[in-house]
């Protein structure tokens, strides 16, 4: 009597925010990530790999590179690619969501954020009554640029708001690309960074559905799906400076960094 095979399913996680935070602190990243991703597609007779994401953005050339590594692997494989949103899958994370043929969400989920950002502080103030002189020397005109020790000249915020919306363009065509005539509010709407919870990100067509990983494996595959989990080991170096007592102020800045990207979004 032979047995009938029970459906597999390749599960990968991708949780945090995306691109180094700090000096010490790595966050999620093509080179972090995409070993634990090839092994995943390369598990013998899947009928989908599952990505489970949960990340606030962060470095738009990482969160391009895995989406552009999971889509590679899910042509060259053959393979449906699901991705469901946790508590939030906005700017960099939507990226990656939309790296699934079909996307899914909690109804409290958060999602979109398809814009770009860049963020600093001005301290020339506080060098002035600190009596410090700042002393810069450069070749190339522009090499001092966006300097936070010193006022901010037009001329710099001109430049690199035309690199943000060279970024811009090409995130706002990414999504387009993958939500293909699922989209239902107009450009000028739904790229201008906002975001929604997953009900209303349903609505506007950046999602497929509301539903957990278990509850829509489960309806597309069955009962007796199973579910294989890759996940990204720590590395005994990592856990060393984690714990060092040296690396105490780099952690508590990187901590402070990591929060800003959840805080946006109410976590």
């Amino acid at each position: 009597m032979f047995f009938k095979k029970k459906p597999l399913i390749a599960h990968i996680r991708l949780s945090g925010v995306i691109g180094n935070v700090g000096r010490f602190q790595q966050g999620l990243s093509y080179a972090s990530h995409h070993e634990i991703i090839k092994k995943a597609f390369s598990l013998k007779k899947i009928k989908a790999v599952a990505i489970t994401i949960n990340s606030p953005g962060g470095s738009p050339v990482q969160s391009h590179l895995l989406y552009s590594l999971i889509r590679k692997l899910a042509d060259e494989k053959k393979v449906k690619v699901i991705t469901f949103a946790e508590d939030v899958a906005a700017s960099g994370g939507y990226m990656l969501a939309c790296a699934g043929d079909e996307i899914y969400a909690n109804a409290s989920s958060i999602l979109g954020s398809i814009g770009v950002i860049y963020s600093g502080f001005g301290f020339q103030e506080l060098i002035k009554k600190a009596g410090v002189e700042r002393r810069v020397h450069t070749a190339g005109t522009s090499k001092s640029i966006l300097d936070p020790f010193v006022e901010e000249k037009p001329e710099d915020i001109q430049k690199l708001k035309a690199i943000q919306e060279e970024l811009h363009k090409e995130f706002i065509l990414l999504v387009k690309n993958s939500r293909k005539g699922k989209i239902t509010l107009a450009d000028d709407k739904l790229f201008t960074g906002e975001f929604w919870a997953g009900s209303k990100a349903k609505e506007l067509g950046l999602i497929d559905g509301i539903g957990n990983m278990f509850q829509v494996i489960e309806d597309q595959f069955g009962k007796d799906v199973k579910v294989k989990n890759f996940e990204k080991q720590e590395g005994w170096l990592k856990k060393k400076l984690s714990s060092s007592m040296a690396n105490a102020a780099s952690s508590i800045v990187s901590e402070l960094e990591t929060r800003s990207f959840w805080n946006k979004f109410g976590l």
